[in-house]
């Protein structure tokens, strides 16, 4: 549908919107707080949106931008972002571009002449790139609809992905004055959402905030132990689905990747270390084709719009629940049941401490960073749901009233807990005996008695705590201590090689004045119950159909270039074969089919039905 078409048929009404919403986009309905969101810009408001990932937030600024006079200007951190999301727009019929790096001079040009004749429907630009002077002037000279600016968390200097070039965006303000600014991200706590408005001087915000919780998301947490065998384990219920695999460093990411491959898997890495044609061409596989594993640093994952990642894994703890929480994110964007699973140990929480610790930031933030840190470790520790703790986290209160969700893996397979009072005034005891001056492995040998040459060098086998903890196996002690750092009776001190310290929270737990219990490590945990949501199975008599929906899909979106996903979602081809239309029309009542679509590949679709009636 062309731009002059969409202005002429809709008027910046809640009824123009639906009739967009229906006609372009294929959908009936609103959802969550779209309408709230959409009504604001259409009244000229400024908006602050929450919505969790996969919750249609785009939505909210596209179609203001297909109602208001002019051309909308989305800010996106991320050449990627702004490219799948162009993408998709061009599918539906919608007049939209990017200027970024990535483009000559004279595409650049090309776009700049579409922009002053008013063509274009919604440009996307980096906020470097926007706040240059020669753009800002470019975009005075034009009508604005609307400036959306994506990802507004990154506004935060508290926040987990802060970019210094979002906090010179709140000139557009006085710049663009009566335009409509709407902030818009999926992960931010109060005291972030708070930051974003004052920063960006919204004025006045409609606060559109949506539910935090992903119902289809089953977090599990394991101690690590042999981190290898226990990924295997995990992907073993995977194969054949996509997914990503987050490690900490770039050695690692490499060596997961080459190793998976060596599993059977197809697997590929990506990190900042890799070339940018690397990163593009693994990105671009990722999208593309199915059951393509992806083993990435925190450099891979905002603004991927694959709506069938199976899963997310952690081999390493992320540094905050935000991280987390927008990390995991990225599984089950299309509504089917996915899983979020990590396996942590004492070393995650010492490296990261020392992370934290040894930054140049200064004392404040170095405290927030901590407390954030604390947060993620609390939470990986719980014996209860996970996640109401989770959605508390960001201000969020679950519709039921905080009953337990059954889809995680505290709820489907309870973890056992034990007295631990003693074991751990044992530990301790051995802490303070041995000087508060040894990591975790000595201290643990200590207990179990070992005559190791560490040991001899301090004589410490003449110390009373030699040999009193031969009760517990290794495994068992490194459990308490890790458990222990996290409810903060012991500390690791960065500046002594990660030395194992007592602090005040000690000393009524060493007297005897406190009882602690703690979580039993299980080495497998096995979820014995059904989750609450279970992916939709194609029964056996549609299954030729589906495979073949599925493959004319493939050879369009190569043909196209483009993700079989921007064709069409799953969610739309399990419609075409429960419905099995006929028609045009009545394939233009199923959901995802808009009318460009419709014109583009509905015959093919058709054909495809017709064959296997």
């Amino acid at each position: 549908m062309q731009r002059e078409a969409l202005n002429a048929a809709a008027r910046p009404t809640m009824a123009g919107a639906l009739a967009v919403l229906r006609d372009v986009f294929g959908y009936d309905a609103f959802r969550g707080r779209q309408e709230a969101a959409i009504g604001a810009a259409l009244e000229g408001r400024d908006a602050l949106v929450l919505m969790p990932t996969g919750g249609g937030k785009s939505l909210c600024y596209q179609i203001p931008a297909l109602l208001r006079a002019g051309t909308g200007i989305v800010v996106s951190p991320l050449i990627a972002l702004m490219e799948d999301q162009v993408r998709a727009l061009r599918e539906l019929g919608v007049d939209a571009a990017f200027l970024n790096s990535t483009l000559g001079w004279r595409e650049q040009q090309e776009i700049v002449e579409r922009l002053r004749s008013g063509a274009l429907a919604l440009l996307y630009v980096a906020p470097e790139r926007l706040l240059q002077p020669q753009t800002l002037e470019l975009l005075r000279g034009v009508a604005v609809s609307i400036i959306a600016i994506d990802e507004a968390h990154c506004v935060s200097q508290w926040g987990h992905d802060f970019r210094q070039d979002y906090l010179a965006l709140n000139r557009l303000a006085e710049l663009f004055p009566g335009v409509p600014r709407m902030a818009l991200t999926a992960t931010a706590t109060p005291r972030t959402r708070e930051e974003i408005a004052e920063r960006l001087a919204l004025a006045e915000p409609q606060l559109c905030i949506g539910g935090f919780d992903r119902p289809n998301i089953r977090y599990a947490v394991q101690t690590k132990t042999d981190a290898r065998r226990q990924l295997a384990r995990f992907l073993g219920q995977h194969r054949g689905e996509a997914g990503i695999v987050y490690c900490l460093s770039r050695k690692k990411v490499e060596a997961i990747a080459e190793w998976l491959v060596g599993q059977g898997f197809d697997a590929l890495p990506y990190h900042a270390g890799l070339s940018a044609e690397a990163r593009a061409e693994h990105q671009r596989r990722f999208l593309g084709e199915d059951a393509v594993i992806i083993v990435a640093t925190i450099a891979f994952g905002m603004g991927i719009d694959k709506p069938d990642v199976r899963f997310v894994a952690h081999l390493d703890l992320p540094k905050s629940m935000e991280s987390y929480y927008q990390e995991t994110g990225r599984a089950g964007r299309d509504g089917e049941p996915a899983d979020a699973w990590m396996v942590y140990g004492l070393q995650d929480v010492v490296q990261l401490r020392q992370i934290v610790d040894s930054s140049e930031a200064g004392e404040e933030h170095k405290r927030h960073e901590r407390h954030k840190l604390d947060a993620l470790l609390g939470w990986c520790e719980i014996t209860e749901c996970r996640r109401r703790p989770l959605l508390a986290y960001f201000g969020d209160r679950p519709a039921d009233g905080g009953a337990d969700c059954g889809n995680c893996d505290n709820c489907l397979n309870p973890p056992a807990t034990w007295d631990a009072t003693e074991a751990a005034r044992k530990l301790l005891s051995a802490v303070y005996r041995t000087g508060q001056r040894f990591g975790a492995a000595h201290v643990v040998d200590v207990l179990l008695g070992n005559e190791t040459d560490k040991v001899a060098q301090h004589r410490h086998s003449q110390l009373s705590v030699f040999g009193i903890g031969k009760e517990l196996a290794a495994a068992a002690w490194r459990s308490v201590i890790r458990q222990l750092v996290v409810l903060g009776y012991v500390r690791v001190d960065p500046d002594r090689f990660g030395a194992l310290v007592l602090t005040p929270q000690s000393r009524p737990l060493l007297r005897g004045e406190v009882e602690l219990r703690l979580r039993e490590d299980s080495r497998e945990p096995v979820l014995r119950k059904k989750p609450k949501v279970e992916r939709g199975a194609v029964p056996e008599e549609d299954r030729a159909l589906w495979d073949a929906l599925r493959e004319c899909r493939r050879r369009i979106a190569t043909e196209q270039g483009l993700p079989p996903y921007v064709i069409f979602h799953d969610a739309t081809l399990m419609q075409m074969m429960e419905y099995r239309p006929t028609t045009l029309d009545a394939m233009l009542g199923l959901s995802g089919v808009g009318q460009a679509k419709l014109e583009r590949y509905g015959e093919r679709f058709l054909d495809v039905i017709r064959q296997h009636e």
